[in-house]
Formats: C-alpha cells, structure tokens, sequence
C-alpha cells in the first residue's frame, strides 16, 4: 500500500480527516476539513512522524530535495520537526532541528531561535500552506541565519485554486508558493490521494465514501 493511502487511512482512524459542511479561513464552504490537532496522542504522533519521515526519504531519493537540518515554525511545527527528526533517526538518518518563538526572548537562552544553529540546506516541516504567509517568514528567518531554504513539507495539499468565485487564482497556494520562492513542496498526501481513497473498496473509508460526491463536485470546480 502506497504511503499516501496508508497516512489518508491513518487520518480517518484518527478523526483528523472529517466530511461534512465546514467554512474555511477564506469563507469558502467545503465538504471536507483536515484537523491536524487530532494526532494528539504519543502513539499518534509518533506514526505521523514517520509518515513525514519516509515521505522525505522517498523524495530525497528520487531527487526532489536535499536537506541537511529541519525547521519547525512555531506553532504547530514545533512538534512536527522535533519529532521528524526522531523518527528519521530511526531510519538511521541523523539531523539537527530548530524552531522559532512567536516573539523575540531577551532573557536566559536569549534570542528568536531554539535548537540547533540553522546551517546548510533546511528543510521546514508544517502541517498545511494557506497562503504560503508564514512559510515566507521563514524561508526569510532561516537567510537571515545565513542558511539556504531547501523546501517545505506539509502533510496534505488540498490542490484547490485560491480566491474568491469569479476571481479565482489558476493556481493553488501549493503552486504559487513554488512559483514564487523556486522551492519544492512535497506532500505526504494529496486531494487526488483522498478521491482516489474513497473510490477504492478500503475498510476504513467506507464511512467516509458518501461525501465522495461532494468532494469530486469541489475539485472540479476549485481544483488547480
């Protein structure tokens, strides 16, 4: 089973894939929503690190990107980089990891960053790209330090064009971001991913596969 169907199955067992009518950040209604708070347990983290882990081991090995470190932007992707990074040590993969504080620190370990000095090629590790804003920070963040962004991680691209009906962008944030900085944005999963989960006889998407409609209906009207 492909590592994308494997994580997408992971995500419904967890709760963090949900169907139904939700209201996104722009105001767009959607049928389905991704709630990455829901890897809330030890054990659960754990496996969607090592999702994150082999995702960038395939890449790395099909040439789609190099890093020598990860980069964890506060808040959500403090957890996801700390423990990438641990689970690619069990891929006997050893990197160093930093992240960021929301606000500059002028006492004790003094200073905007924590864990390893950002060097080389860093990669940073988040949950989603909205409108790509503060992965912009933190490509800026990690120049700053004198390191080169190599790209960005995420755990699912939602593939749908940005802005409003009528004036709808012909490319996703996923798209324009790469557009915009050069850099690769690689994906655990995808929306082709979902649809294509839903269509198949799985077990665990058979709950699930009602929306299907619904979903392919969104796609063909938002897909890029």
């Amino acid at each position: 089973m492909s590592v994308p169907k494997q994580f997408l199955e992971f995500a419904l067992q967890c709760g963090a894939l949900c169907f139904g009518d939700f209201t996104t950040r722009s105001g767009r209604q959607t049928p389905y929503f991704f709630d990455a708070g829901r890897f809330d347990q030890g054990s659960t983290l754990g496996k969607l690190a090592r999702f994150y882990a082999q995702t960038l081991l395939d890449a790395r090995d099909q040439g789609r990107v190099g890093f020598d470190m990860l980069f964890g932007p506060a808040y959500k992707g403090i957890a996801l980089a700390s423990s990438t990074a641990v689970a690619l040590a069990g891929f006997d993969l050893d990197v160093p990891f930093s992240y960021n504080r929301k606000e500059r620190k002028d006492h004790g370990e003094s200073g905007e960053l924590i864990g390893a000095p950002l060097h080389g090629r860093v990669l940073i590790v988040d949950d989603v790209i909205t409108d790509g804003a503060a992965k912009r920070e933190a490509l800026g963040l990690i120049r700053a330090h004198g390191a080169a962004p190599a790209g960005v991680v995420i755990m699912l691209d939602r593939m749908e064009r940005t802005g409003a009906d009528g004036a709808l962008s012909q490319f996703s944030a996923v798209q324009a971001f790469e557009r915009d900085t050069g850099l690769p944005v690689i994906s655990i999963a995808n929306l082709d991913d979902l649809i294509s989960l839903l269509r198949s006889d799985s077990p665990s998407a058979a709950a699930a596969r009602p929306h299907l409609p619904s979903i392919e209906a969104y796609r063909k009207r938002y897909g890029a």
